[in-house]
């Protein structure tokens, strides 16, 4: 039985994930080790197997962007007519299968197709990613700050984090969020009490919970995402971001700000995140 698998990056990149040390990685943080299945649905990477003369390609339409999808097309275009199974998650997995590279490639769209939204309200949640070298040069920024402490501490994790932020006034616009080796959804490790949308009590109670427990389940899984990839990436992410939140109420809070994601190692061997927000005009 010949099996081949290449997987597509978000950014449209191929990459074989045997033996590439970003999915080394990625297995120790994954449910269960399942590196690529973790890839394909939380990371919006699309799993290209050809398997005794059938095209396996495997996505997640919520997740899956569009540099990925183009870069599946034009190899379905290189390969020309044959038998295509195309697997998609929606509740459950689900696949179809296509007789031609034509056919392959248009019910790909499809599915990949964002949905119509619920109301006439635009998209709740955009992200707007910004070059994270300019954020150095603004030296009154706090999101600079702390991307100072975390070069300076070369993203080595301890708890006077917490009083550096105090000090400089920007604790109570902060996250932080540990990605487990063994339970890589996020859970809060702290959260400062200057989020308006959040009722009073919740940064005192949420400590330990995953990310799952704030008022807005669709915003949580939506940040539970970023925090993933930072984690996982090791990476800083520099974002402006406009967002429609529910509040426990059932009420909509208008949020516009700049956020900085940064990861840092924990003595444990698990991953912090950080998230430090900062409101900017509407």
């Amino acid at each position: 039985m010949q099996r081949l698998t290449v997987l597509v990056t978000s950014d449209g990149k191929r990459l074989l994930p045997e033996g590439d040390e970003f999915f080394a990685t990625l297995a120790r943080l994954a449910p269960g080790g399942d590196a690529i299945g973790f890839a394909v649905t939380s990371l919006g990477f699309i799993k290209f197997q050809v398997l005794d003369g059938v095209t396996v390609v495997e996505l997640h339409p919520r997740t899956v962007g569009p540099q990925a999808l183009t870069a599946v097309e034009r190899r379905i275009a290189e390969l020309g007519d044959g038998v295509y199974q195309i697997r998609y998650l929606d509740t459950d997995w689900l696949s179809e299968t296509a007789f031609t590279a034509e056919a392959a490639i248009e019910r790909l769209r499809e599915i990949a197709e964002p949905a119509a939204p619920e109301t006439a309200s635009a998209e709740r949640f955009m992200v707007e990613p910004q070059d994270y070298g300019r954020l150095l040069c603004r030296t009154d920024n706090p999101l600079r700050v702390l991307s100072q402490k975390w070069c300076a501490s070369f993203g080595e994790f301890d708890e006077r984090i917490l009083d550096f932020a105090e000090e400089r006034g920007f604790s109570q616009r902060m996250m932080l969020a540990t990605v487990a080796r063994q339970r890589p959804d996020p859970a809060f490790r702290y959260i400062g009490g200057g989020f308006a949308w959040l009722e009073p009590d919740f940064p005192g109670r949420c400590v330990g919970q995953p990310l799952d427990s704030l008022p807005d389940k669709q915003y949580a899984a939506w940040l539970s995402g970023f925090y993933k990839s930072v984690a996982l990436r090791g990476e800083p992410r520099y974002d402006r971001v406009v967002a429609q939140i529910r509040t426990a109420a059932g009420d909509y809070f208008a949020a516009h700000y700049e956020r900085l994601l940064l990861p840092w190692r924990a003595p444990s061997g698990d991953m912090v995140v950080s998230l430090l927000a900062q409101r900017i005009a509407a």
